[in-house]
Parts: C-alpha cells; sequence; structure tokens
C-alpha cells in the first residue's frame, strides 16, 4: 500500500495553494451554498427534534430499531426513495434522490453505547441506570448527514445541480462495524465519492487515519467437576481463560507502540464451587495499519491454543470482524477545508461555556470551555492514533472525505456520560447543524466541479495502489443476535 501523499493533486483548482490567505483574492459567494446553509437553518428545529428522539431511544448495536425507523421515515416524508433492511441488517438503510451522475453518498451513524445513560446536566446523573447512552454522538451524527442530503435533495429537485445523492443509515459502528455488511452487499460499488462526519471536541478537516483492528472471540471447553470433592475429574476452562489473559499481558512488552490490545472476560464459571467446563473471551488488538496489525492477531490466536494446550481443555476462535484503518483523501479534504473557513467557528452563548466548563471540572480536564477555531487542515501522521471505524473500509472501496465537528467540550473524555449530556443540548445541536452546513457546502462542489471529482478520484487510486481490498468479516448472514450483545 502506497503511503505518501502527492503534493501535485492539491493544487488542482486552486486548493491546497501556499499563497496566504489573506493574500488571496475573496471568492464570490456561491449562492448554491449559500442557499444549503438555508436549507439547514430551515430544518434546525426538525432536525433537533429528529437527534433529541435518537437521543432518547438509547439503543445499542444491532438494536436501532426506533432510530432507524425514525430516520428513514423522516427521509421518506422528505421525498427520498428508501430501501431498507440492506446487507441483510434490520435497520440498515439507503436514501436516494435524483439520478444519473456523479453520485455522491453520506453516511449516517445512529447506535449507542452500553451503560452510558445520563441526563443533560453537566455532571454524572443518569437517565436510566444502567442503560445505554450516545456517548459518541450518534444521536447528532445520522441526523447532520441527513440534514445535508436534505439540503442536496432540494437542489437537484429544483433542477439546479444534476446528479444523485444517497444516504446511508449506516448501525452498529460501536460494536459490530455494519458497514462491512453494506459493502459485502456492494451498496457503495456505483458512488464517486462518500461524505463523513464525526462527533468531536474541536472543528477540522478529519485527515488522520485512526486504527485498524480485528475482533475475535475465545471459547475454552473442558470437564465440569466438583471443586471441593473431585476437581482431578475437572478440566477448568477458567484456568485456561486466565493463562491466555496472562499470555496477553506478557506479549505486551514485546509489540511496538502502535499496538492496542484489549480484553472482556465474558463467561469465566458460574458459581465458585464447580470447575467451569466453559468459558469466553472477547478480544480485540488494533495497530495503526492492517498490514501491522494482522502479525499480532495471528500470535495472540496462537497463543490461545497454548493456553488450551496448559489447562488441558478445548478451544475454538471465532472472527467476529475486522475493519481496516482510513484511507485519508487530502484533495477532497482541502476542498472541505475551504468551506469550514467560509463557515468559521460555531459561536457559543455564555450558558453554554458554563456547562462545558462544569463538564471540564466533573472530569477534571482544564475548564477552557468549548473550542471551534477553524485550524490550518493537519498534514496526516504515519501513526495516526486514537479510535478505529469502520468508515475506514469504505474508504479504501469509495473516495471519502471526512469532517470533525465540535459538540462537546475540549478535552471531554470520549465514550463517557460528558458526551451524553453535551449531545443532548444545544452544544451538541449546533455541532450537528455545523456538521450538516460543512459538508452539503462540500457536496455542492463535488456537483458543480467534475474535476475536483476526477481529482478525489485520482487522490484515491493513487493512495490505494495495488492493494486489493477484502472486507474482514466471517462467512454467513450478520451477527444480529449475538451472544456479544
Amino acid at each position: 500500500m502506497k503511503k505518501i501523499y502527492p503534493s501535485l493533486l492539491l493544487f488542482a483548482f486552486g486548493i491546497g495553494s501556499s499563497i496566504p490567505l489573506q493574500a488571496q483574492k475573496k471568492e464570490k459567494p456561491n449562492p448554491l451554498k449559500t442557499e444549503v446553509i438555508q436549507s439547514v437553518d430551515t430544518r434546525f428545529e426538525a432536525l433537533t427534534e429528529l437527534s433529541d428522539k435518537i437521543w432518547s431511544f438509547e439503543e445499542i448495536a444491532f438494536q436501532e430499531t426506533q432510530s432507524a425507523a425514525a430516520l428513514s421515515d423522516y427521509a421518506e416524508s422528505l421525498g427520498f426513495k428508501v430501501t431498507r433492511g440492506v446487507g441483510e441488517i434490520p435497520t440498515a438503510f439507503v436514501a436516494e434522490y435524483g439520478s444519473g451522475s456523479p453520485v455522491i453518498g453520506i453516511l449516517g451513524e445512529f447506535d449507542a453505547l452500553p451503560g452510558l445513560s445520563q441526563n443533560k446536566v453537566p455532571y454524572k446523573s443518569p437517565l436510566h441506570e444502567d442503560a445505554p447512552g450516545h456517548g459518541c454522538g450518534h444521536n447528532l451524527f445520522g441526523v447532520a448527514s441527513l440534514g445535508a442530503a436534505a439540503a442536496i435533495k432540494d437542489l437537484i429537485e429544483e433542477g439546479k445541480i444534476q446528479g444523485t445523492v444517497r444516504f446511508y443509515g449506516t448501525p452498529a459502528e460501536e460494536k459490530f462495524f455494519g458497514k462491512l455488511w453494506m459493502i459485502r452487499a456492494g451498496l457503495f460499488e456505483d458512488v464517486d465519492v462518500v461524505m463523513d462526519w464525526h462527533p468531536a471536541a474541536e472543528t477540522k478537516a478529519a485527515v488522520q487515519k485512526g486504527l485498524a483492528l480485528v475482533d475475535f472471540q475465545v471459547e475454552f471447553k473442558g470437564q465440569a467437576a466438583h471443586a471441593a470433592a473431585d476437581p482431578w475429574n475437572g478440566r477448568s476452562a477458567s484456568d485456561a481463560l486466565e493463562l491466555y489473559t496472562t499470555g496477553i499481558n506478557y506479549y505486551r512488552e514485546h509489540i511496538k507502540p502502535t499496538v492496542r490490545i484489549h480484553y472482556h472476560i465474558q463467561d469465566a464459571g458460574q458459581v465458585v464451587n464447580v470447575v467451569p467446563d466453559y468459558s469466553r473471551i472477547w478480544v480485540r488488538v488494533r495497530d495503526s495499519s492492517r498490514d501491522g496489525l494482522m502479525p499480532v492477531y495471528e500470535q495472540v490466536m496462537k497463543m490461545a491454543e497454548g493456553a488450551a494446550i496448559m489447562a488441558n481443555v478445548d478451544y475454538e476462535v471465532n472472527l467476529i470482524s475486522g475493519i481496516h484503518e482510513v484511507l485519508v483523501n487530502r484533495t477532497g479534504s482541502a476542498a472541505l477545508q475551504k468551506n469550514l473557513e467560509t463557515l468559521g467557528p460555531i459561536s457559543y452563548t455564555e450558558e453554554e461555556q458554563e456547562f462545558a466548563k462544569k463538564i471540564q471540572e466533573a472530569t477534571g480536564k482544564p475548564q477552557i470551555g468549548l473550542v471551534s477555531k477553524i485550524e490550518p487542515m493537519e498534514e496526516t501522521a504515519v501513526h495516526s492514533m486514537g479510535g478505529s471505524t469502520d468508515v475506514g473500509d469504505v474508504s479504501y472501496v469509495v473516495p471519502t472525505i471526512r469532517l470533525s465537528a465540535t459538540t462537546a467540550p475540549n478535552g471531554t473524555p470520549w465514550h463517557s456520560w460528558a458526551v451524553v449530556a453535551a449531545g443532548g443540548m444545544s452544544i451538541g445541536h449546533k455541532g450537528m447543524a455545523y456538521a450538516a452546513k460543512a459538508l452539503s457546502m462540500t457536496m455542492v462542489d463535488l456537483f458543480q466541479n467534475p474535476e475536483l471529482v476526477e481529482a478525489v478520484k485520482a487522490d484515491f487510486k493513487e493512495h490505494l495502489g495495488d492493494y486489493v481490498y477484502k472486507g474482514m468479516v466471517p462467512p454467513g448472514p450478520p451477527p444480529i443476535n449475538s451472544n456479544l450483545q
């Protein structure tokens, strides 16, 4: 895989110019961009109501029945053609408007995380004890993307641009990576460019790769026995599990700094007076590239066999899924960057800043409030750290342009109650509207400028090189009723 970014593509159409911004000739406002901004503003109340509904549903991976229905029903009410249950996933759908080329897609997630239910207050206060919550802001994600698609739909309907806009309702990003099965179903095969965004604590073009990962489950199967009367007749599956985690933890000293290994013990026996005959562990391995990930994955699988041998039990390894790091498209990101600079930063009220500072105080962070300053586009690091996303796999099959928009206070612990609180009130709502505007403005560029589309595609082909994408999912249907739930 080639990972060197050519500079020439960044200068197509004046994108990425080295001339200081203040010295550049000021561009005339694009009337269609003004229209999409107004479209988002006009629908702001409806989009906010939709986001708050999804926030309140608190639905986790592959169980987002109400959330998917709310989004798809709203799309249908706007005139989109909606196809539900795509990719063999009941909560996945596609909403499309228009015809012909270009086909511009936009991704929308809407799943929550277990155990993060939270009131709209700047201190930890569960809305429903032990219930899920939107600790990654996905109640805002899908709604903003649909708002952007709706703004483009208006222009197509009025005959001001030509082509097709397609919204992808993508479930289960937090756990099973639903986009993998949507890719497998061929749902991205005719798309020219895909837009994507994610809630964040800053606003910028997202040009870091994140981490590739693989999820798998190991089951150990032994022989039950009375733990006091005849333990010699038992073969402990729990012993195998403990030996396995010990091996993983010793292995950590001998892996590269970019590697991450996590595990969750799901079953280690039920009672203390029985030698357990069954145990199960969910393991996740990450690295900054798929190439670096695979040798670690293979070694950790071998260690499961070693643990089974030592405990004299049987074992089974089952692949759940695996995802790629993001293939960054800097040409498309540069076009997005110009629109961010046109929009400028999000403005906040004193009350919103105070809310943010209270969250920072409660989570032990510097009380600096909300930050949405538009910085120059970053360089793409060779080894980007951070989280992982199945958008990475989409980026390996179609050119993908990505955005981060401020929806939570600076320094906020992600996947936490603090993100849930901010995402359910005006801080999150403002970030949602901002993302919809920036995404739709960039989509206007793509619809109006065929040369830009071709340059984005050329960037994609250059970085993909001769790599042949293959999704990392087991055969058969998606794990809708998996024991990982």
